[in-house]
């Protein structure tokens, strides 16, 4: 592209366009004033989508990324602007989503000075970013923007924070832009050692109970097909992490299950059963593993990862297989001999049985009056056939949503894993429908996070995004009430929500809502609002005290899984 002298404004606006990127999520002020004057001019080619707080341009441009793969973007003012962004950020990070987010910042001479909407974003925001930087003269703009687009998507993703001081943006430039492919001392895609490769393969093909166990890394590194011929291939069992979910259709005769605190019977006990565990992208975070010190302390543990923070940090490998997991994995297929591993699957069944018996049963077909979390969910997937993008928000509605949805294809379990943030699904949900319009988009939400960022709504009703929203309102923090009873001794502390209309409030936003308090009104309900082709809000009244179990207590192991 040949050079012009424009603002550091419209550099902004055209780095994005070089980038690809056509939407963008954000909330004006005074410091990024010009880059929005810019967005003005440039509306036919760059979408910008007013959100009503600046945490929910993050978690739109994470539902964004989620749903599509693509580097979600977020923008900003200063001060305030940019640290309410910084949940969504954190979230982004610990959960591996590629976001760039655009700051605006006080001038360069007003640095420091405690100026008006001054705040130092990028000390604030370094833990919780995978690079942040602070442009102060408009001809860094080009550069350091082709260095954040490459940074937050490559190797393992994450979220990258841009800092533009007012003086930049208003100076001009002469301007050009070069994609960036590489950056000095930063490796992010290890080489594949072959070695490594040919020694997993032996043990994987000398296994008599091997175990697969897959997270978000599949997803990310687009290595469905891998892992699919893999367990075909080996007749391994897998069990996925929550993020891992939708890797594999949760139909497939060798997909055993969830792992982790709410995750199913058989996969958590027979961790401690297995002789070779295969990690495939994830990074044995606690809520997976339960007591490390006694976490499958009998097998050999193979780890296929593509960041080398993640080898030996909490569980210790026998092989780590440091590569991208897509080439890994493709590399590692030939090696490994053709197997069924009946007996094995069989333990795995069993347990299922009596997993179905205990808990599931009452769950989906319950005979208690009150509608239960779970059966709400397989109503939804009776309308979705599985075809649906599930968004769930934190709490026990995002343990049964992630224990019951159904789901054909990958990239279609949307949720907050790693820090857990209530008030996430809302606002997701609105960038999974934008970035993926052909699918339909259901947003799983309690009443307490329903009411974290309820103002998004507004952005649902000026954009006319028809996502489909499910309140599941238990009148409770449902799963702190949860703790409360089983580790409290009932002690209700704070967690007794009183709740005002949603339907009124969903009203006054012009989408429209219903109300289910029973259950023979429940299926034509989610029926209407599956065939809705506008945006629609559904209350559910589900069962007060309805407990998500199997359950691992804190600090427990996984073979002390409770049914009860």
């Amino acid at each position: 592209m040949g050079t012009k002298k424009i603002s550091g404004a419209e550099a902004v606006i055209r780095c994005l366009l070089e980038e690809g990127v056509d939407l963008v999520y954000g909330y004006p002020g005074g410091a990024i004033m010009p880059v929005y004057d810019e967005l003005y001019k440039f509306q036919d080619q760059l979408q910008h989508v007013l959100v009503r707080h600046e945490q929910g341009a993050t978690h739109a441009a994470q539902g964004f990324a989620r749903a599509t793969g693509k580097v979600g973007v977020a923008i900003a003012t200063s001060g305030p602007g940019a640290t309410n962004l910084v949940t969504g950020i954190a979230d982004a990070q610990i959960d591996s989503t590629p976001m760039v987010c655009i700051t605006g910042q006080v001038g360069k001479h007003l640095l420091g000075s405690d100026a008006f909407q001054e705040t130092d974003i990028i000390g604030i925001s370094t833990p919780v970013t995978k690079w942040n930087y602070q442009i102060t003269e408009a001809h860094e703009i080009p550069e350091i923007i082709a260095k954040a687009f490459f940074i937050a998507k490559s190797g393992r993703p994450g979220p990258v924070l841009i800092d533009i001081t007012k003086n930049a943006q208003f100076d001009e430039i002469e301007f050009s832009y070069k994609k960036c492919t590489s950056i000095r001392s930063y490796n992010p895609k290890p080489t594949l050692d072959i070695e490594k490769i040919k020694e997993a393969a032996e043990l994987i093909n000398n296994a008599k109970k091997p175990y697969i166990v897959f997270g978000q890394g599949i997803i990310l590194g687009e290595a469905e097909e891998q892992l699919k011929a893999l367990v075909e291939k080996s007749g391994i069992p897998a069990a996925w992490t929550i993020l891992g979910l939708s890797a594999l259709p949760t139909d497939h005769p060798l997909n055993v299950g969830m792992l982790g605190m709410h995750g199913n019977y058989g996969p958590n006990l027979l961790t401690n059963e297995c002789d070779v565990l295969i990690a495939l992208g994830m990074r044995f975070d606690d809520r997976v593993t339960g007591n490390l010190a006694t976490y499958a302390k009998q097998a050999k543990v193979i780890h296929f990862e593509i960041d080398p923070s993640e080898i030996d940090k909490n569980v210790k490998t026998t092989v780590a297989v440091l590569a991208d997991v897509k080439e890994s994995l493709t590399a590692l297929l030939p090696f490994i001999k053709s197997n069924t591993h009946e007996s094995w699957h069989n333990e795995f069944k069993e347990m299922y049985k009596i997993e179905l018996e205990a808990v599931i049963n009452e769950e989906l077909k319950p005979k208690k009056e009150g509608i239960s979390m779970g059966e709400t969910i397989e109503m939804i997937n009776k309308h979705s056939k599985g075809d649906a993008i599930m968004v769930s928000d934190v709490g026990q509605h995002q343990m049964f949503a992630c224990r019951y949805a159904k789901f054909n294809s990958t990239k279609s379990n949307v949720t907050s894993g790693g820090l857990g943030t209530m008030g996430f699904a809302l606002p997701a949900a609105i960038g999974a429908k934008m970035g993926m319009p052909e699918r339909e988009v259901v947003a799983i939400i309690g009443d307490g996070g329903f009411q974290m960022t309820i103002q998004e709504l507004g952005t649902i009703f000026q954009t006319k995004v028809p996502v489909k929203i499910v309140v599941l309102n238990n009148e409770f923090l449902g799963m702190v009430r949860q703790w409360q009873q089983l580790f409290f001794d009932k002690r209700y502390a704070s967690t007794e929500m009183t709740n005002p209309n949603f339907i009124a409030i969903a009203e006054g936003y012009y989408i429209k809502a219903k109300k289910v308090t029973k259950r023979e009104d429940l299926d034509a309900a989610v029926a209407e609002m599956m065939a809705s082709k506008e945006s629609y809000f559904l209350e559910v009244m589900v069962e007060k005290e309805n407990n998500v179990f199997p359950m691992i207590p804190t600090g427990a192991s996984v073979s002390e899984m409770r049914l009860s």
